[in-house]
């Protein structure tokens, strides 16, 4: 019975330091990231990437080119991000995306900037738009001049009754400072193209963050005045007709009000690149002035820069 105890008794365990555990736990680990990641970088390396950013007003004809884009070219991959002209702008200063958009040009400052760091911001007009000004369908008021928007917006007129509509107070929507689709209004409606005007919204605007903010606001709220780009506006919401002047024509906006100049709040849409583009981002820039391409534009209710 003694021998057979010692012939099969488990052998003494040897107990490990806790400190040397630890030791051995962390190279492990180290090993098994270390094939992780080279891996990961072999399988990125075959994929091409574009990082693009900036205006929401462009966004969303950003992400159906994107989309479009990859379909036919697998190899590439587009990431699509908002949050207005300003961020995307900043971004391609900081060097942080390959394609910044922008639904205002950019500013003297932030090119300066931008070269301060050795990034050369170079323009691409990519479509047109037009601003849409916005009211919700009870209103009875059709028709604006600019001045008239301009003085709505500054606070000079608070009521609709000062337009031609009912004794109801006007509730102002506009984007925030951030977008450029605000920079744009102000400097084409409320300055009126003065570039001396120092006219600024009235402290009681609302400031909203993106487009569908302001089109839902319209929609639920008869008071409301907003703008929008066209390609934004829905049709259960009313688009006024507007004149440029005093004993002008009241034009709507559309794709032929664009094209022929009647309409007055209408722009240029950028895409702006750190010098001028080469590889992938000089063929996905080529391909978005394609005509296939400018038709995704048309289709979304902005303005094509090719026929």
């Amino acid at each position: 019975m003694i021998f057979f105890s010692r012939l099969y008794a488990r052998p003494p365990q040897t107990i490990i330091p806790p400190m040397k555990r630890l030791l051995i736990f962390l190279i492990f680990s180290f090993l098994i990231a270390s094939c992780g990641t080279s891996n990961n970088s072999a399988s990125n390396s075959s994929a091409q990437y574009i990082e693009n950013k900036g205006s929401d007003t462009i966004v969303n004809l950003a992400l159906a080119w994107a989309e479009q884009y990859q379909s036919e070219h697998p190899e590439v991959r587009i990431s699509v991000t908002g949050g207005g002209s300003g961020t995307g702008i900043a971004a391609l200063i900081n060097n942080t995306v390959g394609i910044a958009n922008a639904s205002r040009q950019i500013k003297k400052e932030e090119i300066a900037e931008a070269q301060s760091k050795g990034i050369n911001p170079v323009e691409h007009i990519i479509a047109r738009d037009a601003i849409a000004v916005i009211v919700n369908p009870k209103n009875l008021v059709s028709e604006l001049t600019l001045k008239q928007i301009s003085d709505i917006y500054s606070g000079k007129i608070t009521n609709w009754r000062g337009v031609g509509g009912e004794d109801r107070p006007i509730v102002k929507l506009s984007r925030e400072t951030n977008s450029g689709t605000h920079v744009y209004f102000l400097e084409t409606v409320l300055r009126l193209g003065d570039k001396k005007d120092k006219t600024l919204f009235s402290m009681d605007t609302l400031l909203l963050p993106s487009s569908e903010g302001i089109i839902s606001e319209v929609r639920d709220n008869p008071n409301a005045i907003g703008y929008d780009g066209l390609g934004y506006v829905p049709k259960d919401l009313k688009m006024i007709a507007i004149a440029e002047a005093d004993g002008g024509a009241y034009v709507l906006p559309s794709i032929a009000t664009v094209n022929d100049k009647t309409y007055p709040i209408a722009r240029d849409l950028y895409m702006y690149t750190n010098g001028e583009p080469t590889g992938i981002i000089k063929e996905y820039l080529d391909w978005i002035l394609s005509p296939a391409a400018q038709e995704i534009v048309a289709k979304l209710g902005f303005v094509p820069v090719i026929k």
